[in-house]
């Protein structure tokens, strides 16, 4: 039992009533925003499917928010600023981002939603006196007249003042742990009316705050000493009606711009600690920065931990894109996506009276119609949507091998279709049985562009469309809806491996030791990183397809690496195949020629 559960209201004690804000509009729609910051754009998507997984959050508890007005937003930022905001290059400046990856409307859409999410979230935790979770949201360095850090609005100060001019009078507090200072929110609430509250805990020291209780703490800091400023900080703070808690999830080791090395449990232990000490108070939690794959389970731990008052059951190979499309998929009958039997035209083609030009089933099932159906309801058309492509259409032909299978789409008022994604497949027999074989994929933005400071990745023509992990998900429903027991891809360039890893493992154990035995290496590499400390995976790939990679066994003479073409799978790995691999990895060290 939690020990401090006697104190909560009953609606927080009863699981079906965690108040959680989101909405589909949350996902960032620009390709390059995770392999140049490390900020993962499904982040809140992610941590919302896990809760839903574990039955923290139902459907009935998610609001969704309106996108903030422009009045409200003129209550904290200058009328300039804000016009400024419509032109592609100053929010590329303000994400880091190359211009031409930047829809405007699209990204402020997302940008007001998730500031309209913050102040909707504040809305309910003051009439109900809970804790709300805003799963995209903490945009702490966006000051008046200026934004940065992946901040082009401060939610947080434009909520508390659409409060205040709202006749609402409780003293405000905010409780910043994010492992940067809250510049931002500093310079917008000074002018705030009422009495307000800012106490911070980063790792980094911008100079003296004006009105901020700061703790600056060093690099490497970890979890004990950092739990135990956060119990003096917590013992200083006064007395609030309403509190914003930023959980950044950038104090986790590994983050390329934290530095305060917490561990998951530390953060979690961080955020439950927060928890206690506002019990009974109107709260508003937010996930602030957080640049790992990993980010988005700190705010999913500190939610499960406003309902169940322990550790969440997470781990590193828990996957919530995999349950989601999983779940989507069993609600998908087979009529909607394709047939099991054979029409007229396929029979004219097996009989010969029809140039097989054209097959009306992928994989003697899905149709056309099916699949455009399928990539609908998988989330995937909407995200092209975000880039601005439109009016889709599925084509299936004849490929030797194989058959292959075509998405296309206009683009914004162009009238001439543009190939989006490509794919080559194949039922094959293998020795345990049945597979999906991938021949080829192609995901596509023939409307982005190589920014002079963007390298290509080693076999591309045109930019991708970063959904790539989405893909794998798609081919897995695939296989089983087609019962096959594995889909096999054979990845011809590193960087295709690298983003399959989520789920797909070489077969040879040994190939996979030395491939993530290279991963942790070119991590460490300092000219094969991206501005921000992430791994560049078009750096690391060209430097692998171009020879300069050398790997040093039991400390015997480096030689060129020359990258292993070998297939990767989604089957289950046994206890032997991981053993093999670690004893793979530990032997070999890669560094650069």
């Amino acid at each position: 039992m939690c020990a401090w559960s006697w104190a909560w209201p009953q609606q927080i004690r009863d699981r079906h009533r965690l108040h959680v804000v989101h909405h589909a509009e949350y996902r960032l729609p620009v390709t390059t925003l995770q392999a140049r910051t490390g900020f993962d754009p499904r982040r809140a998507d992610l941590a919302l499917w896990w809760l839903q997984h574990v039955r923290v959050v139902h459907g009935d508890a998610v609001q969704p928010p309106e996108r903030i007005s422009y009045a409200a937003l003129r209550q904290v930022h200058t009328e300039a600023y804000l016009q400024s905001l419509q032109q592609p290059e100053v929010l590329a400046d303000i994400f880091g981002l190359p211009a031409w990856d930047i829809a405007s409307d699209a990204v402020l859409q997302t940008v007001r939603r998730a500031c309209g999410g913050t102040l909707l979230a504040a809305q309910i935790a003051v009439e109900k006196r809970v804790p709300v979770v805003n799963l995209l949201g903490g945009f702490h360095h966006a000051k008046p007249a200026q934004g940065a850090g992946l901040c082009a609005v401060n939610d947080i100060a434009v909520a508390a003042s659409v409060l205040r001019n709202s006749g609402y009078s409780g003293r405000i507090g905010v409780i910043d742990l994010d492992a940067h200072p809250p510049d931002g929110t500093a310079a917008c609430m000074t002018q705030l009316p009422g009495a307000t509250w800012i106490g911070s805990l980063s790792g980094c020291d911008w100079g003296p705050l004006p009105g901020v209780d700061e703790t600056v703490l060093p690099p490497g800091t970890g979890n004990l000493k950092y739990l135990e400023a956060l119990d003096r900080l917590l013992g200083r703070m006064p007395a609030c009606d309403l509190v914003f808690v930023l959980a950044g999830g950038d104090v986790l080791t590994g983050d390329p711009v934290g530095g305060l090395h917490l561990d998951l449990p530390g953060a979690w232990q961080r955020d439950r600690r927060v928890a206690e000490h506002l019990q009974g108070v109107a709260a508003v939690w937010l996930p602030a920065g957080g640049y790992t794959d990993r980010a988005w389970q700190v705010m999913a731990g500190a939610a499960w931990q406003l309902v169940r008052c322990r550790q969440p059951p997470l781990t590193a190979r828990t996957d919530p894109m995999a349950m989601q499309f999983a779940r989507t998929s069993r609600h998908m009958k087979d009529e909607a996506l394709g047939s099991w039997g054979l029409d007229a035209q396929d029979v004219e083609e097996a009989l010969g009276l029809r140039r097989p030009e054209q097959h009306h089933h992928l994989l003697g099932f899905y149709t056309e119609e099916g699949l455009e159906y399928g990539l609908q309801s998988f989330g995937v058309l909407d995200t092209l949507r975000r880039l601005r492509y439109r009016e889709f259409a599925v084509h299936i032909s004849v490929h030797e091998p194989g058959e292959r299978m075509t998405l296309t789409g206009l683009f914004a008022e162009e009238t001439e279709p543009c190939t989006l994604l490509e794919l080559v497949v194949e039922r094959k027999q293998d020795a345990g049985g049945p597979v999906l074989y991938v021949h080829w994929l192609s995901l596509r933005h023939p409307k982005g562009s190589f920014a002079r400071d963007r390298l290509r990745l080693p076999g591309q023509e045109v930019p991708g469309l970063g959904l790539a992990r989405e893909a794998g998900e798609l081919l897995a429903r695939m296989a089983s809806r087609l019962h096959v027991q594995a889909v096999v891809l054979r990845p011809a360039w590193f960087h295709i491996a690298y983003v399959a890893r989520y789920r797909y493992q070489f077969r040879n154990p040994e190939v996979q030791g030395r491939f993530e035995a290279l991963i942790r290496d070119l991590r460490h590499m300092p000219s094969l990183q991206a501005p921000g400390g992430n791994l560049s995976l078009a750096q690391a790939s060209q430097a692998l397809a171009q020879g300069q990679i050398l790997i040093q066994r039991d400390g015997k003479q480096p030689v060129v690496y020359q990258w292993e073409s070998e297939e990767m799978a989604d089957e289950v790995r046994t206890d032997s195949h991981t053993q093999q691999a670690q004893r793979e990895s530990g032997c070999i060290r890669f560094q650069l020629a």
